[in-house]
C-alpha cells in the first residue's frame, strides 16, 4: 500500500516521503496512529506541490545566504576592547561580542551560533571569523582587535 508519512517513522521512512508499506501494518499501525496517509490522487497532488513549494524555499534561502556572503566577504570588523601590559586583552572576544558587533556595524541579522572564531580572543591584532550562513554558504570576515 503506497503511503504518505507525515511523521518519521523508524525502519520506514522520513516525513514527507513516499513509501511502500504492508497492508497489516499501515491499517493496523500507520494509519490510527495518524504517522501517514494513503497515497490517493489529491494527497499525492498536495505531496506534490509541497515538495515544489519546499525546493523553491531553499533556493531562495541559498540565494539569500549568497547575497549576505558577498556583503560580509573581506569585511573588517573592530572590535575595541581595554588591555593590560604587552596588550593582553582582560577577559577575552567571544563569537557573541564578535556576532554583536557585526550586527552593529553591518546591520545584518546574524545568529552568534552562526559565528565561529575558534579559541576566545585574548591579545590584540587581526583574526578571521567564518560565518555559517547556509549549510553550502560560509563567509569569512576579519576581526581586528584594538586598543580603547
Amino acid at each position: 500500500m503506497k503511503l504518505i508519512l507525515l511523521e518519521d517513522v523508524k525502519s520506514v521512512g522520513k516525513k514527507g516521503e513516499l513509501v511502500n508499506a504492508s497492508e497489516g501494518y499501515a491499517r493496523n499501525f500507520l494509519l490510527p496512529k495518524k504517522l501517514a496517509v494513503e497515497a490517493t490522487k489529491s494527497n499525492l497532488n498536495d505531496y506534490e506541490l509541497k515538495q515544489k513549494s519546499e525546493a523553491k524555499r531553499k533556493k531562495e534561502e541559498l540565494e539569500h545566504a549568497q547575497e549576505v556572503a558577498k556583503v560580509l566577504h573581506d569585511k573588517v570588523v573592530t572590535i575595541r576592547v581595554k588591555t593590560g601590559e604587552n596588550g593582553k586583552l582582560f577577559g577575552s572576544v567571544t563569537n557573541k561580542e564578535v556576532a554583536e558587533e557585526i550586527i552593529k556595524q553591518t546591520g545584518m541579522e546574524l545568529d552568534k551560533k552562526k559565528v565561529s572564531i575558534g579559541d576566545p580572543i585574548k591579545m590584540l591584532g587581526e583574526r578571521t571569523a567564518v560565518i555559517k550562513l547556509h549549510p553550502k554558504v560560509s563567509a569569512e570576515v576579519t576581526i581586528k582587535i584594538v586598543e580603547a
